[in-house]
Parts: structure tokens; sequence; C-alpha cells
């Protein structure tokens, strides 16, 4: 099995727990931050689709915020099948963002709303936080339930970055063998 770890819209950050797991864990890899200027969705979308169609395994994807929302858009176009996804505090776009970050005209322009609500057909977590200021648990809580995803309520850690607080996420292996019921090494 190999893990496709799917950053948001961070730049790339060593102290990051999708640059903490990709460091320690074999068969790894994570896409390229793109930043909070890039937000071009289908280009998201496609370096998701090379990344899987090209794995020499079958994949696990990892995502985190808004590229726990780009692997969502990725899921309903693909045919391709990954063992399963997890989806780490996903945003809801639904109020206007801090200042740090693309407006909602802008993330709509760039084809990333409406969110999708639509049925998944891959195994999925979504992990959500109590106090994420990006994705209030209940509304994230409705969307993992629309996905026909398992909720895991991770309590109160922010947004689960940095800046919350977060280097290494100690649940990010346990909730990627629970996924798909296989020994994980990292």
């Amino acid at each position: 099995m190999s893990v496709l770890l799917v950053p948001g819209l961070r730049d790339e950050s060593p102290a990051h727990w999708q640059s903490l797991l990709a460091a320690r864990m074999p068969n790894a890899r994570a896409l390229p931050a793109r930043g909070k200027e890039n937000i071009d969705l289908d280009a998201r979308i496609d370096e998701i689709e090379s990344a899987v169609s090209t794995a020499k395994m079958p994949v696990v994807i990892v995502a985190h915020s808004a590229g726990s929302i780009a692997t969502i858009h990725w899921l309903l176009r693909t045919r391709l099948k990954p063992l399963g996804v997890l989806l780490a505090t996903p945003p809801t776009f639904a109020s206007a963002l801090p200042p740090e970050y693309p407006s909602l005209a802008e993330f709509k322009k760039a084809g990333w709303l409406p969110l999708p609500q639509a049925r998944l057909t891959a195994p999925c977590i979504v992990a959500a936080s109590r106090d994420d200021p990006l994705g209030p648990f209940g509304s994230v809580g409705a969307l993992a339930h629309s996905w026909g995803a398992e909720l895991v309520d991770l309590g109160e850690v922010g947004h689960l970055n940095p800046a919350s607080g977060y280097g290494e996420w100690d649940q990010a292996v346990p909730l990627i063998r629970s996924l798909v019921g296989l020994e994980v090494k990292a």
C-alpha cells in the first residue's frame, strides 16, 4: 500500500503533520504544497489523478484542509479507486475566511464551490475538530454523512496545523490502519 498526502493551501512546512508523516512512513508521497495564491482546483485534481494512476501499489489518500475538498472533487470525477481516504479538518467554505485566505468568490470562480455532497465510492474517514475556525464540527459532520464517511471527533484541535499547536498527529496512522484494515508501518 502507498500513501498519497494531499496538503491544503499552506506553503511548504516541515513542521506540519503531513510533512512529518511523509518523512517517517515508507511508501508515502506528498503532493507539493500549492500555496494560498494558487487555488486552481483542476490543476490539483490533475495532480491527484496522476499520482494515483502512476502508483505502483494501491493508494490511500490522506488529505488535510482544502486538500480534503480537492480530494472529494477528484473522487467524484475519477474512475480510479483508492483503498480509502482520510480527510482531516476539511473546511466548509460556509462563511468568510480569515483575510490570509482567498475569498469565497475566488473559491467559487476556481470551481471549489458548491461543495460536493454526493456519496463517495471509496471508504472514507472524516476527522473533525470541535473548534476548527474553518469547519464547524456540525457542518463537517453533515458533509461526512452526505459522503457516506465515518466521522471521527478529534476534540478541540483547532485546524490541526502548526498554528493550532500541532506538528506530529499521533492519530493519523491508527486512522489509516482502521480505514484499510491493514498493517501500516510508520
